[in-house]
């Protein structure tokens, strides 16, 4: 697997290109804003073309370059997957988003205004069950973690990788192999967890995704978050006190 993660872009996120083993079609996951030409560059230069893209949650800050990077391939009508109770966030991600720094909104800090992706889809419930493939040769499945967003989602996945690799040494991972994968989103970072105090967010929901995911995520999955470095369930279990706090009081479940 080509799994690449591309400077951060604004605010901090973090956007990742994926590339099953031996296939030339990419998934991208989170485009915040800044990072189009990055990417476009990225998947040309290294002959890639662009199957789909996915976001974690509906905020600005991850899917603000979504339509450029489809419009950069040529490809407009690529589709941009998203949790379905997100779907709405993208029609006004900046309102819906609800960050402001010094008085300046979202389209402020980016330096572009939003422009909406023609194909938005959103993401199959049978995702949640059964699992899919967004590309060909890279089946996903995903977990529902609600919280931060309404539809905040990790998204799982194996690869063959080696320990060398430059994510999973920052990640601490020292065996190569079989590596239990999960795209987090703002759900979990390494110590710290999303805000769950903007529009659509809820500490109760957090709490209750984090106690669920400390009971059904395997401690040796690298957890791939929407900002900062690598990290692995194991290292969350006992270095993130959001983590202890869920696990200690926890939250209700369904």
């Amino acid at each position: 697997m080509l799994l690449h993660r591309m400077p951060p872009a604004v605010l901090g996120s973090n956007c990742y290109v994926i590339v099953p083993a031996g296939k030339r079609g990419a998934l991208v996951v989170d485009p915040g804003a800044g990072v189009a030409s990055g990417v476009v560059e990225f998947l040309k230069t290294n002959e890639l073309t662009l199957e789909a893209v996915l976001l974690t949650h509906g905020h600005a800050d991850h899917c603000w370059d979504s339509a450029a990077v489809v419009a950069g391939m040529g490809q407009e009508q690529c589709p941009v997957y998203v949790p379905s109770p997100d779907l709405y966030r993208l029609d006004d991600p900046e309102a819906t988003t609800g960050i402001y720094m010094r008085g300046r909104g979202f389209s402020a800090l980016a330096g572009t205004p939003w422009c909406r992706p023609l194909n938005v889809v959103a993401l199959p419930q049978r995702a949640y069950s059964d699992g899919v493939e967004l590309i060909s040769g890279l089946p996903v499945r995903a977990v529902a973690a609600p919280g931060h967003t309404e539809g905040s989602s990790l998204f799982l996945t194996v690869a063959q990788m080696d320990a060398s690799h430059e994510l999973l040494a920052e990640a601490e991972v020292e065996t190569s192999g079989t590596q239990l994968l999960a795209l987090t989103g703002d759900v979990i970072f390494k110590g710290s967890v999303g805000r769950d105090d903007l529009p659509g967010g809820s500490h109760q929901d957090m709490l209750g995704s984090l106690r669920f995911l400390a009971s059904a995520i395997d401690p040796s999955t690298v957890l791939l978050p929407g900002h900062g470095a690598a990290t692995t369930m194991a290292h969350e279990h006992h270095a993130n006190p959001y983590m202890h706090e869920a696990k200690t009081f926890g939250g209700e479940l369904d």
